[in-house]
């Protein structure tokens, strides 16, 4: 199992195979207890590890509690997950006090989450350490709902990723799901034109109005990727491509000539037959987004308990 592999800006997997050789297992444990009780929570610890490398790099300050910390900023009132991590983190703590990282455990989790939704798995490199900033000012870097394929593009080149990443990425939302509020509007008066948006396809309309009707609970769930939302597969990306992306996002990907190339090569023409490219990929990109901006070394800290500074 000591497998040694160098991964991004001095990670390597393996990290805690001597200081804590439990580490990963344990995290898996968890993961998975969680998982059990309610399959949603992968989508959920996935979308943590994103918000985390997105603001400040791959450190856990998503995880910081307090008023003007990130987790309490907009584009991150609905994450989920935090008790997965919290729980994880004092097992480890019993096991080896001082050691992993919460930085570390939420990129773990993340992994455990694909690997449980029947996606891909892969060896995580490890060896990051805890940041000592958490700011919710700091959230505006963060992808929305609302932005255009160059907006998307530009965040996302901005942290070292390219447009290949970024569709690859965007694949998360295979699993999971999202409120009506964030695309309720391109169902009844897109841009004010009194109709709904053209770019969704016209039989499924009528499904996502019913689920989210006019002044209807803004807070209802829907499924991010139609008809699979629990299993980690490509059908996201034939939704995409057939006019059922759910977020004006990821739809966008589509209108785009340089993603719309790499969403049909994901979707593949055959049932499944380029899927395996996607299970090859994502961990790939996965890879290189949890290496974002990581401390390492003598830099930060090893939290005690993940929803605070020491």
């Amino acid at each position: 199992m000591g497998l040694l592999v160098e991964g991004q800006g001095g990670l390597k997997t393996g990290f805690y195979s001597s200081s804590c050789p439990k580490a990963e297992a344990i995290v898996r444990s968890t993961v998975e207890a969680h998982f059990n009780k309610d399959p949603t929570i992968a989508a959920g610890l996935l979308r943590l590890h994103f918000h985390d490398c997105f603001v400040q790099g791959c450190d856990g300050s998503v995880l910081i509690a307090g008023t003007s910390a990130e987790r309490n900023a907009l584009p991150n009132l609905g994450l989920r997950g935090f008790e997965v991590i919290d729980d994880s983190k004092t097992q480890l703590e019993a096991e080896c006090p001082g050691v992993v990282s919460c930085a570390d455990i939420v990129a773990l989790a993340a992994r455990d989450s694909v690997d449980l939704s029947n996606g891909p798995s892969w060896g995580v490199p490890t060896g990051r350490r805890d940041g000592r900033v958490s700011s919710s000012s700091e959230t505006s870097n963060l992808p929305s709902p609302l932005d255009s394929v160059a907006a998307q593009r530009q965040k996302f080149s901005a942290k070292g990723l390219d447009d290949h990443d970024l569709v690859t990425l965007v694949g998360a939302h295979t699993i999971g799901q999202t409120d009506c509020q964030f695309f309720s509007y391109r169902l009844f008066n897109f841009t004010t034109t009194g109709s709904a948006d053209p770019t969704i396809n016209q039989a499924f309309i009528a499904q996502l109005q019913a689920l989210c009707p006019k002044n209807g609970d803004g807070t209802k769930r829907v499924a991010l990727d139609k008809d699979s939302q629990l299993k980690f597969d490509v059908n996201f990306f034939k939704n995409v491509r057939d006019g059922n992306g759910i977020l004006e996002s990821d739809q966008r990907l589509w209108g785009d000539a340089a993603t719309r190339t790499i969403v049909q090569n994901y979707a593949g023409s055959i049932r499944g037959l380029l899927g395996i490219r996607f299970d090859f990929e994502f961990p790939k990109a996965m890879i290189k987004m949890s290496s974002i901006d990581v401390k390492t070394g003598t830099q930060g800290e090893i939290r005690k308990i993940c929803s605070k500074f020491n």
